[in-house]
């Protein structure tokens, strides 16, 4: 079985949705993810800090930048992921439609490199 990973970006700039709205989106997560590990599927996932909590490192030469912040100002931000393993694309798919239809963000599925 390949691994995928799968992406859920999340508007930046927008604040948190409403408490009742985000409280079924995460039902739903937790119900993909008892899913996923039922069909023994689930590897890894959760969500991430808003990108203003970012720490980038840049090699100069010898020496290492480090600043505060994200790598790119965009439109959009990585808000949470989840590794999965699945038997095709076909079937990592499927749990990232269920991921979009419960989260209503973009999500992106790809596989790993350096697997069969």
């Amino acid at each position: 079985m390949k691994q995928y990973l799968i992406s859920m970006y999340q508007p930046a700039g927008q604040g948190m949705p409403d408490p009742e709205f985000l409280a079924g989106v995460m039902r739903e997560i937790d119900a993909i993810r008892r899913d996923l590990v039922e069909a023994g599927s689930w590897v890894f996932g959760n969500g991430l800090h808003a990108p203003e909590t970012a720490t980038v490192l840049r090699a100069k030469g010898d020496e290492v930048l480090v600043t505060d912040g994200p790598y790119i100002e965009g439109k959009e931000y990585l808000g949470g992921f989840t590794i999965i393993t699945a038997p095709d694309l076909d079937a990592a798919l499927e749990w990232g439609r269920r991921y979009a239809l419960a989260t209503t963000l973009p999500i992106e599925v790809r596989p790993f490199q350096g697997e069969a």
